[in-house]
């Protein structure tokens, strides 16, 4: 398996797979000590550090990296990205999310903003009355700056997953999807990432993991998504559970599933509702007035 180890983000070798990715799976270190990953945008910068956001409507992550500031991401769904079978780039590191909310579209976030309205047209509908009386929060970010301590390029895998609709938690979810993207822990219990195939097991959802990519038996999940070529289309469910060994076999028993924003509109309206709710919250517990979102500039970034 091809495995570089950069220290940059920024190597030339590195930098324009990372631009042109679309997403990214993003792992954070839940409280109990799951590694949780979800897919994301972001900006790479030059000085090799790199931007993601987070709405205060979906706050988990903030928490999570206040908390334990492990992080790993790993680039390795190249839909929209206009590269044939790209590798992989899998970045561990740190990071940081001050409480403060940004709703001005300045510096990085509004290169960020600007990046996104371009490469996910159906975004700019939040700009318009009346959605975006009813999506204010979508501008409300938290920003969390990511630095690196190492890069490694690897092999995109190969072979599908051969997941069977059963009564097995997530098994549905699973089978739908080519693959899926493994969180685990390392020696150190940092969170670690991996794309492979998964399949059926009797204790679960057995997945290949290489030895070199230093998974240890612990909490873990699995997680599929998908998007087309303009970012929309969007959907991403988690499988939680424990990831052992069972003989050679590396065997994730799934303990539940989550699936944020479900598949129909009654769902789309229950998340709309939910995100209303949880801003009020994150700025009620902080004592915050609802912010403004100056709408012009974010037009200004299309124009």
């Amino acid at each position: 398996m091809l495995h570089h180890v950069r220290v940059m983000l920024a190597d030339p070798s590195v930098a324009p797979l990372v631009d042109a990715y679309r997403t990214c799976e993003f792992a954070t270190l839940a409280k109990d000590g799951t590694p949780v990953p979800w897919p994301t945008s972001g900006l790479p910068r030059t000085d090799g550090t790199f931007l993601l956001t987070t709405s205060i409507a979906f706050p988990q992550k903030a928490f999570n990296v206040r908390r334990d500031a492990r992080v790993a991401l790993l680039f390795s769904e190249p839909t929209g990205s206009g590269l044939d079978n790209p590798p992989h780039i899998l970045v561990k590191g740190t990071a940081t999310c001050a409480d403060v909310v940004h709703t001005e579209p300045s510096g990085d976030l509004g290169e960020l903003w600007k990046r996104l309205l371009v490469r996910q047209p159906h975004s700019r509908g939040y700009l318009s009355f009346p959605a975006r009386r009813i999506a204010d929060w979508y501008f409300m970010r938290l920003l969390i700056d990511v630095q690196p301590t190492s890069v490694e390029v690897l092999d995109a895998p190969t072979g599908s997953s051969t997941v069977s609709e059963s009564t097995v938690a997530g098994s549905g979810l699973l089978s739908a999807y080519p693959n899926a993207v493994v969180s685990g822990r390392d020696a150190a219990g940092a969170p670690v990432l991996r794309r492979t195939a998964a399949a059926d097991h009797p204790g679960g959802f057995a997945v290949s993991l290489p030895a070199e990519a230093g998974f240890e038996p612990g909490p873990g999940a699995l997680l599929v998504h998908r998007h087309d070529e303009k970012l929309n289309k969007m959907h991403h469910a988690l499988v939680k559970g424990t990831l052992g060994r069972d003989g050679d076999t590396w065997v994730l028993a799934p303990s539940g599933v989550i699936e944020p924003a479900g598949r129909g509109p009654r769902d789309t309206l229950t998340t709309l509702r939910r995100c209303r709710a949880t801003t009020g919250r994150y700025l009620a517990k902080r004592g915050l007035a609802r912010p403004s979102v100056p709408w012009a500039a974010y037009r200004d970034l299309i124009n």
